[in-house]
């Protein structure tokens, strides 16, 4: 049995023992501004990983406590989440939704949640790579006039194993590089997803192309990389259209048709077999190059036969593997996973516009490995109806010039700005052939917009000796059935709009 260690020695031991830290109790939203701001730069992850400059991350969290300063509740929220790690549920922390829904901090610009995010959980995050939680009721993407920042109400949908290469980030000039073979630098314009590979240059490719650009370049192939742009549409609830601010086709006047998409196969000019139509209650459809029979949501290629076959689409099908994954989410916005070991190439207006171009002035490469949104149908409805609108006002503009109206330059000026009006008050060359192009938009430039066309293995387009997809071996185009219901909706209205102008 042990003897009882004397006090004396206790005590000396004691002495000898390194003094415990105070642990300082988090601070209050009554407390003052610089004190809540020191307590969470303490918190950030950028200073241990790299991430945003000190500078820049003292300058958004100042200008997140002021705005929350008279939001007590949510400024209590914000603290105990970056605080306490997440550990305990907190509340929705919002800020006002800019227009453009960035927010400008430090001379650069970016997505509230995304700088946040950055700041206190994930400071190689990537903006499209954000997934809301179910008790989060002003997610970014539910296009609320507020916005949640809390970091804690998002998760992260990207994962290591879907990287081919480890990754060293650094967010200070916006460069992803990865660190083994093959050599490749992507550049990240921090704000939208356009983003440009080096090196891997295709053999059809038109010589002396200069393979380094950037967004705004004029060079019409846009390239998406091997990782995550967003979340796997399989991991979205469903209902997120439902949670949008309500516009007046989304309130249940239309029924839901019976088949959300119709994908159609071609080889070159020729289309191949029947056209395949994925019932609504089927949120995911593969499109591959096997030769199963065919399923109610799996499109298999390599089945179908074709007389005029030409030796290309017999090569190009051979490299198309396990093709894409397309999946729908919420009122009809559509997700697409490359799944195959070859790129694809894709037109889709929703990425031209990430992109900042023109709709229809791109053709977009797809790597292997890589989640990406597509298609957004409130975004495809508020085209087709600015579009509409302007062809009508259009129009009428052209009409009134025609006739010699004195109104017809005021009509003008809405179409094509006061720079078209020529000192003496008249229309100029210019602004007629503005007018006469936007008066001209018919139903098939707007059924472009509910479309998606899609080449496998092969490229098209100025950077190619292809210049259209109907040169390509093998391609699909996806019709998609909500998009096109809401055309329809829209000329309905315009034709009762216009009977009613007429009485």
């Amino acid at each position: 049995m042990m003897e009882p260690v004397p006090a004396m020695y206790l005590q000396n031991v004691q002495h000898m023992l390194p003094p415990q830290p105070q642990i300082q109790a988090p601070p209050a939203a009554s407390d003052a501004c610089l004190t809540i701001v020191h307590s969470l730069m303490c918190h950030r992850q950028g200073a241990l990983h790299g991430g945003e400059d000190e500078t820049f991350a003292k300058r958004a969290i100042e200008s997140l406590v002021k705005k929350l300063k008279e939001k007590r509740d949510e400024l209590d929220a914000l603290i105990v989440a970056v605080t306490m790690s997440g550990r305990r549920p907190s509340k929705c922390v919002t800020i006002q939704r800019t227009l453009d829904g960035r927010l400008q901090v430090a001379g650069k610009k970016g997505f509230p949640h995304v700088i946040y995010a950055r700041l206190w959980r994930w400071p190689d995050l990537h903006k499209n790579e954000l997934k809301h939680i179910s008790i989060c009721q002003y997610a970014f993407d539910l296009k609320c006039d507020l916005v949640c920042v809390n970091p804690y109400h998002y998760e992260r949908v990207i994962s290591p194993a879907q990287i081919p290469y480890p990754l060293d980030i650094s967010l200070s000039n916006l460069q992803l590089f990865h660190t083994a073979p093959p050599s490749r630098l992507v550049k990240d314009e921090f704000v939208h997803d356009c983003v440009q590979i080096d090196g891997e240059v295709s053999g059809d490719r038109k010589s002396g192309w200069d393979s380094g650009y950037g967004c705004n370049s004029s060079l019409p192939t846009v390239e998406h990389a091997s990782k995550n742009y967003w979340d796997p549409p399989s991991m979205l609830q469903h209902n997120t259209m439902d949670q949008r601010p309500p516009s007046p086709i989304f309130r249940g006047q239309l029924h839901h048709p019976e088949h959300w998409c119709s994908i159609q196969y071609f080889e070159l000019d020729h289309k191949v077999g029947e056209t395949f139509k994925v019932l609504s209650r089927y949120h995911e459809v593969k499109i591959d190059g096997y030769v199963n029979p065919s399923e109610l949501n799996r499109f298999c290629l390599g089945q179908l036969s074709n007389v005029h076959r030409t030796e290309a689409s017999e090569k190009a099908r051979l490299h198309i593997g396990r093709g894409v994954n397309l999946n729908l989410a919420g009122e009809g916005d559509v997700w697409l996973e490359c799944a195959s070991d070859h790129p694809v190439f894709l037109k889709s207006p929703y990425l031209d516009k990430e992109a900042r171009r023109e709709p229809g002035d791109a053709v977009h490469k797809i790597y292997p490995r890589t989640h990406l949104k597509v298609f957004d149908l409130q975004e495809c409805y508020d085209t087709i109806k600015q579009k509409a609108q302007m062809a009508q006002t259009a129009a009428r503009a052209q009409a009134l010039a025609v006739s010699g109206s004195p109104d017809a330059p005021q009509a003008a000026m809405l179409i094509v700005g006061r720079d078209a009006i020529t000192e003496t008050g008249t229309i100029s060359r210019e602004g007629m052939a503005k007018i006469h192009a936007a008066a001209n938009i018919g139903v098939d430039d707007l059924r472009r917009l509910c479309i998606l066309r899609m080449s496998f293995v092969k490229g098209w387009g100025p950077d190619y000796n292809r210049q259209n997809i109907k040169q390509t071996p093998c391609w699909i185009e996806i019709q998609l059935h909500r998009a096109l219901q809401l055309l329809d909706h829209v000329l309905q209205w315009t034709q009762m709009y216009e009977a009613g102008q007429d009485r």
